[in-house]
């Protein structure tokens, strides 16, 4: 298998996107990162993309999307895997690439996500939970993540003010983005006194509906080193599943698929989790970012809470998480999520990252997942 490595990326900036198409916003960010790797053509391309059905009634991206880029006869798919499609899109290449099958891949991830209604994209999100059994009885995300706070709450202690901490931190770390959807701070008294969503989620803890795509370019690390490239390989990936229903889950506080996609990923890379200098992880409510670093291992379960109010997790912490502002405050336009955190690590381990750049970074991971932890993808990520 050979070593894979980035040699280019490309992301705008984030938001309500009223005057770009989903075609458009694609095409900036792939013909950026082409421009940021030197390459002339590439062998293939692959993209996540969770439901450009639901939000802009187009299917068949592989085709549009190629074509738009001017790339066609080349080789095009479309993955998805709810809001851990970009990260899968990177697994797929990291594939094509370590195999043989080719030198050169383009990922992308892209979602369109405010051409509709506020209750049409609540429907959309809400396909990536169980239908039957969840969406059927009228639960939407913001409802599941609040049952899997109130369950960390009552068995850890976990408090409402470490949650505000959360969205505060990353808003923080996201002032310093000039590419996010919302680039300033907030409080913790103005999280506690925003509008109430789900009990006890209030909107400040909720991630935003969003437009935007993200790419990056992959080649064999030798090809990169030929190119005279920064080289920033990527040494682990790691899948697994869940439940998709929360009520089959043995335990509502804890994100089993991303312990094991981590635990596989961290495997491959021959590291360990304490050797990480930064983390993008799934923040798409303040509770997932909690669980997740929980998940990863980043400390003990239940300690979630107290490693964000302790500033464990902060930009200059032992651990720093979402430096680029994670989904709180870059946004989640869900399909590209995924490759907008690897490409925050592959900043952050260049040294480009500005005002947000964590000290000394050589090693970064990313965690995407899917509804409340169906899927999950785990990537490390290693700078030469």
């Amino acid at each position: 298998m050979r070593d894979v490595a980035i040699i280019g990326v490309g992301m705008t900036k984030w938001g309500e996107l009223w005057e770009k198409s989903l075609r458009t916003i694609f095409t900036e960010t792939a013909l950026l990162a082409i421009a940021d790797a030197g390459v002339d053509k590439i062998d293939s391309m692959v993209v996540g993309c969770m439901s450009s059905g639901l939000f802009v009634g187009q299917e068949h991206l592989s085709s549009l999307l190629a074509d738009y880029l001017g790339r066609t006869p080349v080789a095009a798919a479309r993955v998805e895997s709810a809001c851990s499609s970009g990260g899968l899109a990177l697994r797929q290449g990291f594939i094509e690439v370590a195999s043989g099958m080719s030198d050169v891949v383009l990922v992308g991830g892209v979602e369109k996500m405010t051409d509709v209604t506020g209750c049409e994209a609540t429907y959309a999100l809400g396909t990536a939970a169980d239908q039957e059994y969840e969406g059927y009885h009228g639960l939407t995300f913001p409802g599941l993540y609040a049952m899997m706070a109130v369950a960390h709450m009552h068995r850890y202690g976990t408090t409402r003010e470490q949650l505000a901490l959360v969205a505060v931190k990353n808003h923080d770390n996201g002032s310093r983005n000039p590419l996010a959807q919302f680039p300033f701070k907030i409080t913790v008294e103005g999280v506690l006194n925003s509008v109430l969503v789900a009990d006890p989620l209030r909107i400040l803890d909720c991630s935003p509906i969003t437009d935007g795509a993200a790419a990056v370019v992959l080649c064999p690390a030798d090809m990169a080193r030929k190119m005279k490239k920064p080289v920033v390989r990527i040494t682990g990936s790691g899948q697994a599943t869940d439940t998709i229903a929360l009520a089959s889950r043995k335990d509502l506080t804890w994100l089993e698929s991303t312990h094991i996609a981590a635990q596989k990923a961290l495997a491959m890379a021959g590291r360990k989790v304490d050797e990480i200098d930064l983390f993008e992880v799934h923040d798409c409510f303040t509770i997932a970012e909690i669980m997740v670093t929980e998940a990863l291992g980043l400390v003990e379960k239940g300690r979630g809470g107290r490693a964000v109010e302790e500033g464990l997790t902060a930009r200059g912490g032992r651990f720093p998480v979402n430096p680029s502002g994670g989904l709180k405050a870059k946004g989640h336009p869900v399909g590209a999520t995924g490759v907008a955190q690897a490409i925050e690590v592959v900043k952050q381990l260049r040294g480009e990252a500005g005002d947000r750049q964590v000290k000394g970074a050589r090693r970064g991971l990313t965690q995407n997942m899917g509804g409340t932890g169906g899927s999950s993808l785990v990537h490390v990520f290693e700078a030469e």
